[in-house]
């Protein structure tokens, strides 16, 4: 089975900062990955190199056979690559269901235009649908300004699958979402994403979360990858421990979804 992404030998400088030096990888179909690592290891960076926020100093991207390295955020979008960030990408003072009428509009064309209306039984049918798929349609006419930061990370997340893309990376999809709401939260996600059969791949500093629902870890440490491989695995790594999740990790069999 060939990979959808292949990542070859990508590396980011800034001035004499290796901010990611040498990463090879390769995404399937199907798979969940979770990208560790300290603060500045390397991870943003090199989803912000997939996703055509940050070039690379050198090296390539492939997806799907073709070579996305030079292109721009909305040509990797419409290649099939589609994101979230930490901090909600939203507009505040607009309802939930204009938010992804937004993002159904500017999938539809690839020149949305201003005279076209972005409310038509259509649109306002499919936004629905998404919503109801990440469980938060009951907040369809709220403003986003009034809604708590789990609803937020679960619209923003939403509006990036309306492009049905073959991959989806998440940062940090937790952050900010209160402990005893972090497992609901996720669970919705991966319900969401997997209906969609999405690969995905997120950033996460939540170990119990990287357990309980990777079946494969990216460990970086100072711009490079130290560990590639199966969760459970990956986690018991003397150098990952060492650097990264530290030796009081809970030792949980299997990783994964289903774990």
């Amino acid at each position: 089975m060939n990979p959808i992404l292949e990542v070859k030998n990508l590396t980011k400088n800034f001035g004499a900062v290796v901010a990611a030096g040498d990463i090879n990888v390769d995404i399937y179909e199907n798979e969940i990955i979770a990208v560790i690592g300290s603060n500045g290891a390397g991870k943003t960076t090199f989803v912000n190199m997939v996703t055509g926020y940050l070039k690379p100093s050198s090296g390539k991207i492939l997806f799907e056979d073709a070579d996305i390295t030079a292109y721009p955020p909305r040509k990797v979008t419409r290649a099939g690559i589609c994101r979230s960030f930490q901090i909600a990408q939203l507009f505040p003072e607009l309802s939930v269901l204009e938010n992804m009428m937004i993002a159904f509009s500017l999938t539809a064309s690839r020149w949305p235009s201003v005279l076209q209306p972005l409310r038509n039984n259509k649109t306002a049918e499919n936004s629905f649908t998404v919503l109801k798929n990440f469980n938060i349609d009951m907040y369809a006419n709220d403003p986003v300004a009034s809604l708590a930061q789990g609803v937020r990370k679960l619209l923003d997340i939403a509006m990036a699958m309306v492009s049905k893309p073959s991959l989806l990376l998440l940062d940090e999809p937790t952050s900010g979402v209160a402990i005893e709401e972090k497992f609901e939260l996720m669970d919705t996600v991966m319900n969401g994403v997997l209906q969609s059969g999405a690969s995905t791949m997120f950033i996460e500093h939540d170990m119990d979360i990287v357990e309980r629902y990777a079946n494969r870890v990216i460990a970086f440490y100072e711009g490079r990858i130290i560990a590639d491989g199966p969760t459970a695995e990956v986690l018991q790594e003397p150098t990952v421990k060492e650097f990264i999740v530290g030796e009081d990790i809970a030792h949980q069999e299997g990783g994964g979804l289903n774990a």
